[in-house]
């Protein structure tokens, strides 16, 4: 007995020399500055490959969104590039849709020129595990999130006050859009013809929306025919880039400037110098580097596994403060040019 307790007594003691004989290097628990404690560690950067696919490459609007999407890769690592065609074909688009699954791409971004023929396309990227973040779709069923420079309602008020004020609020107008097909520029139109309704009795809208197909010489063709179908014409509104200077060409070349007043979705490349000739009135944008850089952010908190929410800052000019409503995110960005102010246009090139 003497003996088992000798052994007992020499194995507690070895314990407790093993023990003491421990670093606080070797236990995380005593050693606050332990690299395995999670707690003060830094989070991995997400690095992502994305593909932007709007609807036509070779224009200011859209090609802005590169520098969004570099300036947003350059901080957060990945790459990022421009897909898609230079004409604004549905099916060239749908195609620029397949091709960038097929590349196993992390995220896609993409401007639809109409929403509901990419709308199976899209569920099969995101079946895939591919984040994809619309722009101009507020619709889109199958997407991650859409992000808006703004709520289309209050844009669509917005032209029509512009309009108005430089019709005297009255008088007949006419609503040039891209595509029908294309949701935000309908919804424009829908809340701005409303708006005028209940605020500007004495102004009429001539006729039904009028399709561009996103191209100046058809919106040029278009308004031709609408000064020589309604020749006391006084005001028109453009919701594509081209809309308003496709107008503009028209009105000039009839000797109608400043007699037909103008405004519209535009940049100052396109449509500058019919502000300074005093054809069109007022064009309004938003600056698509800064929408490109919040898809960029929102395709990361998604890939992380993350939600947007309202009050949340997406890091980018107009979206510091977001509102979002469903699956849609709203910033307040939209910027406005005359002749006066026309040189601070982010579009132009420097």
């Amino acid at each position: 007995m003497k003996r088992v307790l000798a052994l007992l007594l020499a194995a507690v003691m070895l314990l407790a020399l093993g023990a003491c004989a421990k670093t606080p290097a070797e236990d995380p628990d005593t050693n606050p500055g332990s690299t395995t404690d999670p707690g003060t560690t830094e989070p991995e950067k997400t690095e992502l490959d994305i593909v932007t696919i709007p609807k036509l490459k070779g224009i200011a609007w859209f090609d802005q969104m590169i520098p969004g999407g570099e300036e947003w890769v350059a901080k957060n690592g990945g790459t990022f590039y421009q897909g898609g065609s230079a004409t604004p074909d549905s099916a060239l688009q749908l195609q620029a849709l397949e091709d960038a699954i097929t590349q196993k791409v992390d995220v896609i971004h993409i401007v639809p020129l109409a929403t509901e023929p990419l709308e199976i396309t899209m569920k099969k990227a995101m079946d895939q595990g591919i984040v994809v973040i619309s722009h101009e779709a507020p619709s889109a069923e199958n997407v991650h999130y859409d992000v808006e420079a703004f709520q289309n309602a209050a844009y669509g008020e917005h032209l029509m006050q512009a309009l108005a004020k430089e019709m005297g609020e009255e008088g007949e107008y006419a609503i040039i859009l891209g595509s029908i097909q294309a949701q935000t520029h309908k919804e424009w139109s829908d809340a701005a013809v409303a708006y005028q309704k209940e605020h500007y009795p004495n102004m009429k809208l001539v006729a039904d929306y009028v399709e561009s197909n996103e191209n100046q010489d058809t919106a040029k063709t278009k308004t031709q025919e609408l000064m020589k179908t309604y020749p006391n014409l006084k005001g028109i509104i453009g919701c594509s880039v081209i809309d308003p200077a496709g107008a503009a060409l028209a009105v000039e070349e009839a000797g109608k400037s400043g007699e037909i007043k103008i405004v519209g979705t535009s940049v100052t490349e396109t449509s500058g110098k019919f502000l300074e000739s005093g054809t069109i009135q007022m064009i309004s944008l938003w600056d698509t580097k800064q929408t490109s850089y919040a898809m960029c952010e929102v395709a990361k908190i998604v890939k992380e596994g993350g939600t947007v929410k309202t009050g949340d800052n997406l890091g980018a000019e107009g979206y510091e403060s977001v509102v979002v409503d469903g699956k849609v995110i709203y910033g307040t960005a939209w910027l406005d040019f005359t002749a006066e102010n026309m040189n601070d246009d982010p579009y132009i090139t420097k």
